[in-house]
């Protein structure tokens, strides 16, 4: 059975999992799901339609699947879906979507700190952490692994690499490839994650092929076009390359340089 405060306030249609833990003076609204082995410390609010999966945390003052700030917005129903083992720190802020029957969709084992926010019609992928104050604006996608840092904010329709990171203080207007470092304000790429693909294992072939497409594709004296087709006759058809090839082929908004 779930544990409950006798300060909660829940609507009576909201399903809460077994062994989850509601705790003082939260609000969960209508429509809400969760899942089993949750936590909601204190002064949590999670109000619906929003899916919650299994063991997520979310702390005092977190605020999750309230209405779109999207002023097109005139209370359609939309959803949120959150899946497993992600952490909502102090004050983090997560909407539904925007469109009818649109869905904001939250991966799993994310780390979200204080005062991060994700916007509405978002899609965010796995292992990912939001520093504190990392902000997405509307529609906005963000690959599993990326790293989005303090005080940082992406621009609606952008999209975030897997395994990119964004320094702090930084101004995202265009799409940051994937494997990379974007910072500043305008943001610039900065080089090759290579630490952080260090650590999830990624094999130093891979991450030579990686550094030799970033001097292609950013540090040459040609456009993307030009580097994007450099890139794919002189390197091996890698796994990386290819990926890192299809994203910026793909972009519509035009990468960050």
């Amino acid at each position: 059975m779930a544990r409950i405060h006798p300060s909660a306030i829940i609507d009576p249609t909201a399903k809460i999992g077994q062994s989850s833990t509601v705790g003082p003076y939260c609000i969960i609204g209508a429509g809400v799901v969760i899942g089993d082995e949750c936590q909601l410390r204190a002064h949590v609010t999670i109000t619906g339609p929003t899916k919650v999966g299994d063991r997520n945390s979310f702390y005092p003052y977190s605020c999750i699947g309230e209405r779109s700030q999207d002023l097109k917005y005139e209370a359609e129903p939309t959803y949120l879906e959150i899946g497993d083992d992600n952490c909502f720190r102090e004050f983090s802020t997560v909407h539904r979507a925007t469109a009818p029957n649109g869905i904001t969709r939250i991966g799993s084992r994310g780390n979200f700190l204080a005062y991060s926010h994700i916007a509405h019609d978002c899609v965010v992928g796995d292992d990912v952490v939001f520093s504190n104050n990392g902000t997405l604006a509307g529609h906005v996608v963000v690959g599993d692994h990326a790293v989005i840092g303090g005080l940082s904010g992406v621009h609606q329709f952008c999209r975030i690499g897997a395994h990119a990171i964004v320094g702090g203080c930084t101004k995202i207007v265009q799409d940051v490839p994937p494997f990379l470092i974007a910072d500043g304000n305008p943001a610039e790429i900065r080089g090759v994650n290579h630490v952080g693909l260090e650590r999830r294992g990624f094999t130093h072939e891979a991450i030579r092929e990686l550094r030799e497409a970033y001097k292609l594709i950013f540090r040459s004296n040609l456009n993307t076009s030009q580097g994007l087709e450099s890139l794919r006759s002189e390197l091996p058809n890698s796994e990386v390359v290819g990926c890192l090839a299809d994203f910026i082929a793909t972009s519509e908004r035009g990468i960050v340089r």
